[in-house]
């Protein structure tokens, strides 16, 4: 059976529900995670597939797809136990700056604030918390759309 090409897909679960035609990158999460490394610099040219590498890691690693194991199953690193174990099991933020397409320096900058304001609010439970100090809670309801430019790059270093 001939499977389709997709061609601007980046959502790993959209392709493997959709049985489109896919190269198995999964050997990419093994070798990430087994290299411990602190910080990962992924550069590729336009269109390499970043994004839908980090999102197939999002849906191996985000306890919020932790019942999404068979978006794996055929897969290179579902052959591995240990692989099969830690599916699913821990907090992960995915910010995607793919859509982040302005003209101007300004616009492009008020395009990443929303996106930092949407990771703030999937959490925004926490601006109340018992778990967060006072200057931290007053630092998290400081994420704004209306936010200065270092309280935004404080937000992104406080994620």
């Amino acid at each position: 059976m001939a499977r389709t090409i997709s061609i601007g897909r980046q959502d790993f679960a959209e392709i493997r529900e959709n049985q489109y035609f896919f190269i198995d990158k999964t050997e990419l999460i093994e070798q990430w995670w087994e290299s411990g490394d602190a910080i990962t610099l992924i550069t590729r040219p336009r269109r390499f597939g970043k994004t839908l590498n980090l999102s197939m890691m999002n849906y191996f690693f985000s306890n919020q797809y932790k019942e999404r194991g068979d978006l794996f199953e055929g897969l290179k690193v579902w052959e591995r136990e240990s692989y099969r174990k830690i599916q699913g099991t821990y907090p992960v933020l995915f910010i995607s700056f793919a859509d982040v397409k302005q003209a101007t320096y300004g616009d492009a900058v008020a395009k990443l604030k929303n996106i930092i304001v949407a990771q703030y609010s999937r959490y925004a439970f926490l601006g109340n918390s018992d778990q967060l100090t006072a200057a931290e809670q007053q630092q998290f309801q400081a994420v704004t759309y209306n936010m200065d430019d270092v309280t935004a790059q404080d937000a992104i270093k406080n994620l």
